[in-house]
């Protein structure tokens, strides 16, 4: 610590420099903390949230141009036909001896959104419906090896992709993760393979005893040359259970699976992130051949009980069904992309787009990209902004707060520019750069 540094931090750097004295790494999600944005400047804590804004602790206000909760509130924070049933819920009571109907009407209504699936489980994360989803796959296939393309959470089944080979997972979000903990003996039982490499993928299944095949519906980019298709075609004609990972995708360009954009269903499927508007609330729904088997398995958690959870997710649905909103938040991804590549032609620089157009996010084609990303947070925070090189849409995000958040990124995309030419990107940034992938955060 530098002389007066606590006289120049806000109430949130002090509280993140107490956080990782008691809590390892600080918090309890890698994505929210401080040295993924802006370290050592970042609030790290907010006091409210309401629409896509966001206070910290000291009650400075900001737009959030970044992941809105990392994707988990579609109609904006603080919804009120969300809340105002949750707060009717909590009045009327939690938890009890007996069941909420609320997981009856919740599971009826993704089943009719999905005319596939037959059932559905609830849990409340996104790497729990995960684990579910695999339990119940494998118990399905009754085989035990899986092969994965995307993110599936922290659970052992996922990471142990690493222990044969570190960069199993490069690919895959995490770049440098080592799989400490997970047990030397799971080797061998799940393999990545690369998006629309579906050559990869038959050449593993030939190879292996593949029972269960686990992907997101896309990546950054969409499918090519049929390959949903091939996949969907590869599973039936093989026995394989295929499990598509929509945590992250779902109700982002159609009201329910991206799967029902390409026509491809699969066996099973997950959601969660956006399912309950913030309130914590997963599913798994999936073909009643395969489902049944999680009979045969023990799957059962005190807390997936709770009633919050299906109440937001039946308001939350109700809402999105009302509005549309799907179309809204892709429309708005849409536009921002193009705006972010306007401010590119006008600077001269070289940008790569990426992800759904409701997750729409940036590259700057340079070895000081992140760096650039870095300078962005750190100027836009200046200007009451929470922005890096991405942006999760909500239908808070209307047209007169996305032309003032570019009025306010022209002149940052100016110095990124002088950057390139020449002038030490460093000399602008007042603190370290942050960071890219899974690293200790000390």
């Amino acid at each position: 610590m530098f002389r007066n540094e606590g006289a120049v931090m806000g109430t949130g750097q002090k509280l993140w420099k107490r956080a990782k004295q008691v809590i390892p790494g600080g918090n309890m999600l890698l994505s929210k903390r401080a040295e993924m944005f802006l370290p050592n400047q970042w609030p790290s804590y907010f006091s409210k949230a309401k629409g896509c804004k966001v206070w910290d602790l000291d009650g400075n206000e900001f737009i959030d141009m970044s992941i809105m909760g990392i994707g988990t509130n579609i109609l904006g924070y603080g919804h009120p036909e969300v809340d105002r049933a949750v707060q009717q819920t909590v009045a009327a009571g939690n938890m009890s001896t007996f069941n909420c109907p609320e997981e009856v009407y919740l599971a009826e209504k993704l089943v009719e959104l999905h005319p596939w699936a037959d059932m559905a489980r609830l849990a409340r994360s996104g790497g729990e419906a995960n684990a579910i989803a695999i339990r119940i796959a494998r118990a399905a296939s009754g085989k035990d090896k899986v092969a994965i393309c995307g993110y599936h959470g922290w659970h052992d089944w996922y990471l142990s992709a690493n222990l044969g080979d570190d960069a199993g997972l490069d690919g895959h979000l995490l770049p440098g993760l080592q799989p400490n903990g997970v047990p030397r003996n799971l080797k061998g039982t799940v393999f990545p393979f690369n998006y629309n490499n579906y050559a990869e993928l038959e050449a593993l299944v030939n190879a292996q005893d593949i029972g269960v095949i686990k992907m997101e519906v896309v990546r950054n980019m969409g499918p090519e040359d049929n390959f949903l298709h091939k996949v969907r075609k590869l599973a039936t004609d093989r026995g394989i259970v295929l499990i598509f990972d929509e945590c992250t995708s779902g109700f982002r360009e159609t009201f329910g699976g991206l799967h029902k954009k390409y026509g491809v269903e699969p066996d099973m499927a997950m959601f969660g992130k956006a399912l309950g508007n913030g309130y914590a609330i997963t599913a798994i729904i999936g073909k009643r051949e395969v489902m049944e088997a999680a009979q045969t398995s023990f799957i059962s958690s005190t807390f997936w009980t709770e009633r919050i959870g299906p109440t937001a997710a039946l308001k939350t649905l109700e809402v999105m069904g009302r509005i549309k909103s799907w179309e809204s938040i892709t429309q708005t991804g849409l536009n921002i992309r193009q705006g972010w590549q306007n401010l590119a032609d006008k600077h001269g620089l070289i940008i790569n787009h990426w992800g759904l157009p409701a997750l729409t996010g940036f590259t700057i084609q340079s070895e000081n990209s992140l760096a650039y990303k870095t300078l962005i947070t750190q100027e836009m925070l200046a200007k009451g902004y929470l922005a890096g090189n991405s942006v999760y849409a909500c239908v808070d995000h209307t047209n007169e707060i996305v032309k003032d958040y570019f009025d306010a990124l022209d002149p940052i995309f100016s110095i990124i520019k002088e950057s390139e030419e020449g002038r030490d990107v460093m000399s602008f940034l007042k603190g370290p750069v942050c960071h890219g992938g899974f690293k200790r955060l000390n």
